[in-house]
């Protein structure tokens, strides 16, 4: 039986940019993923890169992250595209808040450009001119394909870079002593390792539900919409709109920032589901539109029912048509995401034994931060 330094117990994109930094190291590495394919949060999502929405640290975390997408796309293609991230503001209290981060970004020496409204409306076909004040942008900012990145990116790594990729493989029990760790499977197998990190997102009942249940986690789900392929309308990278500039943990840092949100209707639908609006068009012309927020602690996820509640889709369409004028509104797919964060702090760690590592909860920064955050957190596990 081969004898790993690290196994991984979960596929998504936390797990996997951590197995790919211990490989860097020189580790052994096995990753065991449940599915046959990533299926989780890592692909239900909108495929932005977007460190202009993450607070200062978070932020810092974005920017390895971007590095380390681009390495990779240089070498094989995960989808990655650079097209930059706008932020549209829809009034003048969110223009405000673009002006204040702008400085902000300079302090920090993040690249970020003003854009009057003509050219915010120059830059995006169809943006509508009575929504549009003005935008700030990121050009070094990239998109995925989310349905396709992470299982590309897998593949790199057990191509080109040694890891043991184990599909359609369910971690059932983990055994720890003084000479390591083995992890059982439910098709009755053993793995072995000095170390394991247990990377399993929202699902909090098959390994040490207990200590989630304990914990500070909960689960959101977030309702989401792709809109069928625009005949010729092409509009470039991450679009990010009002709500989400009221919403993002970078503009809290904004000196204006409470004061607005004081200001906000608090019985309004956006708030009531969290809704915040953004667009991104996929590869092949078709619009990822969303999404909506809702919330159950780990110990009751189960509460979070998959149904998909018709006023939010609604809303989030009613909304997008005031922001832009599609070629094609016409609904191709709806579906829910879920994903884990903490109630109190960025990030869920615990440790049992010394070697067996519990990793969730990143939240909504799973996409942008996980690479970047991993190659520091690695050093917690050698």
């Amino acid at each position: 039986m081969k004898h790993y330094d690290l196994i991984i117990v979960g596929g998504g994109v936390l797990g996997t940019f951590h197995a790919m930094h211990a490989l860097e190291l020189g580790l052994r590495v096995a990753v065991l993923e449940r599915s046959k394919t990533p299926r989780g949060s890592s692909v239900q999502n909108f495929g932005q890169v977007v460190p202009s929405g993450m607070d200062a640290q978070w932020q810092q975390y974005g920017r390895k992250s971007l590095a380390i997408y681009k390495g990779i796309q240089a070498q094989f293609d995960i989808s990655a595209r650079q097209n930059g991230s706008v932020y549209i503001a829809s009034n003048a209290e969110e223009m405000t808040l673009l002006e204040e981060l702008a400085a902000i970004n300079q302090a920090n020496d993040y690249p970020s450009e003003l854009l009057s409204a003509q050219q915010t409306l120059d830059r995006y076909e169809g943006l509508r001119a009575d929504y549009c004040l003005g935008g700030l942008f990121f050009p070094e900012e990239i998109t995925l394909e989310p349905r396709i990145a992470l299982a590309r990116i897998q593949q790199y790594l057990v191509e080109q870079r040694g890891l043991d990729l184990f599909t359609q493989t369910l971690a059932i029990g983990i055994e720890s002593n003084s000479a390591g760790c083995q992890v059982h499977t439910s098709d009755q197998r053993r793995f072995e390792a000095d170390q394991v990190l247990v990377c399993s997102g929202y699902e909090f009942q098959t390994l040490y539900p207990e200590i989630y249940a304990q914990s500070d986690l909960q689960a959101v789900k977030l309702q989401m919409i792709l809109l069928d392929q625009q005949p010729t309308q092409v509009i470039p990278g991450s679009i990010l709109t009002g709500l989400s500039i009221r919403r993002y943990e970078s503009f809290r840092e904004c000196p204006s920032y409470a004061a607005i949100k004081a200001r906000e209707d608090a019985d309004s639908l956006d708030r009531k589901w969290g809704i915040h609006i953004l667009f991104k068009q996929t590869a092949d012309g078709s619009i990822i539109l969303g999404d909506s927020h809702e919330y159950a602690d780990a110990a009751v996820s189960e509460e979070l029912r998959i149904e998909l509640k018709e006023e939010i889709n609604q809303y989030m369409i009613e909304s997008g048509k005031r922001i832009f004028d599609l070629q094609n509104w016409n609904v191709r797919e709806t579906w829910a995401g879920v994903y884990a964060q903490c109630k109190t702090s960025d990030i869920f760690r615990h440790t049992i034994d010394g070697r067996i590592h519990l990793l969730t909860g990143i939240g909504g920064k799973g996409m942008t931060g996980s690479a970047g955050f991993a190659s520091e957190n690695i050093q917690n596990y050698l």
